[in-house]
């Protein structure tokens, strides 16, 4: 849990986790929405990854990069607030 802490503790790498929420995207798009350097996105992802907050998938010669357990924890928070 504190690796997930760490990793979404930066501004920049919630952005890009609003950005994947909606669809998978490629590193090189979550690049282009940035006005930093791509090796640098390039790392904050790869932070997002370890945390196990982005998993990568290969899709049409592609990797693309989409929301993991972040996504199944606030599903199940929503459905819980529900109850």
């Amino acid at each position: 849990m504190e690796a997930v802490l760490r990793a979404i503790s930066d501004p920049r790498r919630r952005e890009i986790i609003r950005l994947v929420r909606r669809r998978e995207l490629s590193a090189g798009e979550i690049a282009a929405r940035f006005e930093v350097s791509r090796p640098a996105i390039s790392q904050h992802i790869t932070i997002l990854r370890e945390a196990g907050v982005l998993m990568r998938s290969f899709v049409d010669e592609f990797w693309m990069d989409h929301l993991d357990r972040l996504k199944e924890a606030a599903e199940q928070e929503e459905t819980d607030a529900r109850n």
